[in-house]
C-alpha cells in the first residue's frame, strides 16, 4: 500500500476570500509562518488548527484537506 500524503487547498481558499497569510493566522490564533509551512505541506495542522482554519475560510475540513497517493 502507497503511503497517503495530506493534500490541501488551503491557498486557494485563502485568496479566494482576499485573505493574506497574516490576515488568516490572526483569525485562527497562529503565526503566519504556520499559514505558510501548512500551506506548503511542511507542517501537519492538528486536528483543531484544521477545524480552526476551515471554519475560517468558510468550509468544510474534508474540502480543505485530502489524502492523496493513497491505493486500496
Amino acid at each position: 500500500m502507497a503511503e497517503a500524503t495530506l493534500q490541501n487547498g488551503l491557498k486557494a481558499a485563502r485568496t479566494r476570500l482576499g485573505l493574506t497569510q497574516a490576515d488568516l493566522a490572526e483569525k485562527v490564533g497562529v503565526t503566519r509562518k504556520t499559514i505558510n509551512t501548512v500551506e506548503n505541506g511542511v507542517f501537519v495542522p492538528s486536528t483543531v488548527l484544521a477545524l480552526r482554519l476551515a471554519q475560517a475560510l468558510e468550509m468544510s475540513v474534508e474540502a480543505l484537506f485530502w489524502l492523496s497517493g493513497e491505493e486500496s
